[in-house]
């Protein structure tokens, strides 16, 4: 199981609005010596602290730092929802789009155009697809209540 600790930012009934704390890594980002992750993660992410949608199981109240954790399996079922199936359906779409064409020389557009479809599909079929309960982030515990 994985775990971390966050603030809760917001409750929305049995849910709660959480920002992870700490950075993560090894705290060598921008040191000589470290691999310069930090730089990347300036240079492709934003700057604004990230907002997660959890269970809220431990009760916790607006300001508390609490401990958050994330099962078994479901970051490896979120990789494969957001990555593999997109990827599948750009070339299962790009191909049948590929056997639409009449001649040689529109193969490629039509493959381009089913390709492009079928990556965006696969996005939305990823981002809207519901979550199953048990692989959902949970708040497990409260670490300082604030209230």
């Amino acid at each position: 199981m994985l775990e971390m600790r966050a603030i809760v930012l917001k409750i929305k009934g049995r849910e709660a609005e959480i920002s992870p704390l700490g950075g993560g890594g090894c705290g060598h980002c921008n040191s000589e010596g470290g691999c310069g992750s930090g730089k990347l993660t300036k240079m492709f992410c934003s700057s604004q602290p990230r907002g997660f949608i959890v269970l809220n199981q431990a009760n916790a109240k607006v300001g508390d730092e609490v401990n958050i954790t994330l099962p078994e399996g479901s970051l490896l079922h979120s990789s494969v929802r957001m990555y593999l199936l997109p990827l599948l359906l750009m070339f299962a779409v790009g191909f049948v789009g590929a056997t639409f064409a009449t001649d040689t020389a529109s193969r490629d557009g039509y493959a381009l155009v089913g390709s492009v479809l079928g990556l965006l599909m696969g996005f939305a079929l990823g981002k809207f697809l519901p979550l199953a309960n048990d692989s959902r982030a949970v708040v497990q515990s409260i670490v300082v209540s604030r209230t």
